[in-house]
């Protein structure tokens, strides 16, 4: 896990960073997709609703398009597909408790699931590893933002 300013990033997760959304692939060829505490820091840190609206369910959603909303009293904003796909699964949990996508965002707050359809062409636009970690500090320290 690396840390930047208060905020974890974990190692293994793949990075859309101008939007701080996390995708992590899953062993049945699925993608899962959350926000990351940056994104929680940034919404105000309190959610009055996650929403993945069940007609998406099945359908098609191209990379950077919404597959989700996240609600605060602060912000109201789309939740953008991180790989183009087809949405496959929503967090139930997310109804009755929309923060748990702030206090586990990497774990039970997960947001959606996707089968990927162009998974080894788009991944090479997110970042990940090493690499992509020290891209996501440095846009993290130049927006001046901290999750402390």
């Amino acid at each position: 896990m690396t840390t930047v300013n208060g905020c974890n990033l974990p190692d293994d997760l793949y990075y859309f960073t101008d939007k701080h959304i996390w995708c992590k692939p899953l062993d049945n060829g699925n993608i899962r997709v959350g926000m990351t505490t940056v994104a929680a820091k940034l919404a105000g840190g309190n959610l009055s609703a996650v929403t993945v609206s069940s007609r998406k369910i099945g359908k098609d959603i191209e990379q950077k398009k919404s597959l989700a909303t996240v609600e605060s009293s602060k912000f109201v904003g789309p939740v953008p597909a991180p790989v183009s796909g087809t949405l496959v699964a929503a967090n139930e949990k997310l109804a009755d408790n929309p923060n748990l996508a702030v206090n586990d965002p990497y774990g039970d707050g997960w947001i959606a699931e996707m089968k990927p359809s162009h998974w080894d062409t788009e991944k090479g636009s997110l970042a990940f590893g090493p690499d992509g970690l020290a891209a996501y500090k440095a846009a993290i320290e130049a927006e001046g933002i901290s999750c402390e």
